[in-house]
């Protein structure tokens, strides 16, 4: 089929946090719209998602008054918008009708649970959702004033997904068959489709959402889909740094950066990217840029299959303080049969994301460390799965300890340079950092390791200055750059 390239641009939620903002994405989209086809991906406005979660959850309570409060909060936000953006009085009128009708959606949901006295995942992934929906009708709203055919469409039509809520996966090929189906005779009449991030639906139908910060993931799964020239991420943040500048005050932006890197970045911490984002791309080699809405004539971080690669073999240096150590122990457990096995899939059971494992040589420990919100319901998944061998002190102890940190040293060529885990493990002995466990993944993309979270800051500090990844001279002074990549 002749086409013009596509090229996927997704907007976060400070892209779109107020009237100016969203009319700058709509801009940028337009001017792109001139020399290509153009599809938006948008996240729900600032604070909107939280605030859409926090009434769910006091109706479950059984607090009637949420939904109103909830009612009020959304229509005051999205109507000052509306007056700022919206200047035809008639198409004013019919936006600020679809909008009312969506935020009385989500109310009702809310009644109902506060009915209940309850709230399943399936209802708070259709609450969670709403903002999504309210910012395309928006947008599109904006690009129809500047002149050109934008059409609001809702993922729940377009990406499809399984029946995990919360934190769905996608299944590629009924996505492909959709949204090809949906979106390619809009983008072929010049229109510009503005689609829902976070949110999806089953092969049935039912909601579902693609997990917090998951609109990133939505613009990459419609890229795959549509086989896109390239995916660009809207956001606060002018790409990739090599550390958090709130930590590093010289980190400095990464022109480029492979798959593999990003991919490790955002595993171990790094708020740039979703964990999940860079999986539709990559098979199809489709680049990604992170780029500053805010700044936009800056060129931001690319994203490819084949970078150059850093001659002091570490890229960047990440961390975060969003995690716990779970540590199972006991002599006996040597000869507990099946123990790693039955510890790994007590975990999977209550889905708790594993970001590291360690195991002592005598094989009486072993800790691993999984997302802060996992702990808690991956401490009692273990509890009941080990009951018996606690009760005959095979295992003595199942331990949590909240008050840790990981950090990560992360570069492609560190595989192929010598004497980096003895630089790395040098410096935090030099800083008399201690390091409570350690893990290599067999790629050697990575080295990361725990230590105590009041140590964290020292230790992003002593690395990033050890593999001099400071600021070069052009980025010295260039205010725009200074952003947050990581959780603390």
């Amino acid at each position: 089929m002749s086409r013009l390239p596509i090229q996927v641009m997704k907007f976060g939620g400070t892209s779109v946090g107020s009237a100016d903002r969203i009319r700058s994405a709509a801009t940028i989209a337009a001017e792109a719209a001139k020399e290509r086809a153009v599809v938006m991906v948008v996240s729900a406005m600032s604070g909107v998602t939280n605030t859409l979660i926090a009434a769910a959850r006091k109706s479950s309570t059984g607090d009637e008054a949420a939904a109103e409060a909830l009612t009020k909060a959304l229509q005051e936000k999205h109507h000052e918008a509306i007056v700022q953006l919206i200047h035809d009085i008639e198409n004013r009128r019919e936006l600020l009708s679809e909008i009312d009708a969506l935020i009385e959606r989500a109310a009702n949901y809310c009644r109902g649970c506060a009915l209940l006295g309850e709230l399943s995942p399936r209802a708070l992934d259709v609450i969670a959702g709403t903002g999504e929906c309210l910012t395309a009708r928006m947008t599109a709203a904006v690009l129809r004033e500047l002149g050109l055919h934008g059409v609001a469409f809702d993922a729940t039509n377009l990406i499809v997904t399984d029946e995990v809520h919360g934190g769905a996966r996608p299944l590629s090929e009924p996505t492909r068959e959709k949204t090809q189906a949906a979106l390619f005779p809009l983008l072929e009449a010049g229109g510009i489709p503005v689609v829902t991030g976070y949110i999806a639906a089953t092969g049935k139908g039912i909601p579902t959402t693609l997990g917090r910060g998951g609109s990133d993931y939505s613009a990459t799964i419609l890229g795959g889909a549509l086989d896109a020239s390239e995916v660009i991420i809207w956001t606060d943040v002018n790409g990739v740094l090599t550390a958090d500048p709130r930590l590093v005050p010289d980190a400095g932006t990464l022109d480029e950066v492979s798959y593999t890197e990003a991919g490790e970045l955002a595993f171990f911490g790094a708020k740039v990217l979703h964990p999940m984002t860079l999986r539709p791309v990559i098979e199809s080699a489709i680049p990604v840029w992170i780029r500053d809405s805010f700044h936009p004539q800056l060129a931001g971080t690319k994203i490819t299959q084949t970078v150059r690669p850093a001659p002091q073999g570490v890229k960047a240096v990440t961390a975060t303080r969003d995690v716990a150590m779970i540590a199972i122990a006991g002599p006996g457990i040597i000869g507990v049969p099946n123990i790693a096995a039955r510890i790994f899939a007590a975990s999977a059971s209550v889905h708790a994301n594993i970001v590291m494992i360690s195991q002592s040589s005598s094989q009486d420990s072993i800790c691993f460390v999984v997302q802060a919100a996992d702990a808690e319901r991956t401490e009692d998944a273990l509890r009941s799965a080990l009951y018996e061998d606690v009760h005959q002190h095979d295992v003595e102890h199942i331990r949590v300890n909240r008050e840790v940190a990981i950090v990560a040293a992360v570069g492609e060529n560190m595989a192929g340079t010598p004497g980096i885990a003895g630089r790395v493990f040098s410096t935090m002995g030099n800083e008399a950092i201690n390091i409570i466990a350690i893990a290599q993944g067999s790629s050697e993309y990575n080295i990361s390791f725990l230590v105590d979270s009041s140590g964290m800051e020292k230790a992003v500090k002593a690395l990033h200055r050890a593999f001099g990844l400071g600021k070069r001279e052009e980025e010295q002074g260039d205010g725009a750059r200074t952003i947050v990549q990581v959780t603390t």
